[in-house]
């Protein structure tokens, strides 16, 4: 792979997946976009640059998106009022203030649902015991 592709790479996630707006981008000799666009449409089935962009767009979700732990660890934080809300008073200064009980309350219920401390519907198996022949009545 090469730098420019590279760059193409980059700069294809960058602007939101707009092909033929990276090419251009990168390669500047480039002044159609229908020439971009397959241009860049090539470069894409690339597999080396398929593999780039992949492991790019993992790296990205990795860093920007909360994973399972982190979010039951912030519900948690809440739940326990050790997470701070910022307050604007009106003389301009900002005052850490403890979240509030309506938001202690609904973290705590997101955490009993992960839980599944709220189910309803249980499932209970039952075993009844069928007789054959005689009645066991008759007695």
């Amino acid at each position: 792979m090469t730098d420019r592709q590279m760059m193409f790479a980059d700069e294809y996630l960058a602007n939101g997946l707009q092909a033929a707006k990276a090419y251009m981008a990168v390669y500047r000799t480039v002044k159609t976009k229908q020439v971009a666009a397959a241009a860049a449409s090539r470069l894409l089935e690339r597999p080396d640059v398929k593999e780039y962009i992949q492991g790019r767009l993992k790296d990205i979700q990795n860093e920007k998106t909360a994973d399972a732990q982190e979010i039951l660890e912030y519900l948690t934080n809440v739940m326990r009022g050790q997470q701070t809300d910022e307050l604007l008073t009106m003389d301009g200064c900002i005052r850490d203030l403890k979240v509030n009980t309506k938001d202690r309350n609904k973290a705590a219920e997101l955490l009993g649902k992960y839980h599944g401390l709220f189910e309803k519907n249980m499932n209970v198996t039952v075993e009844v015991p069928i007789f054959k022949g005689e009645s066991a009545l008759e007695d």
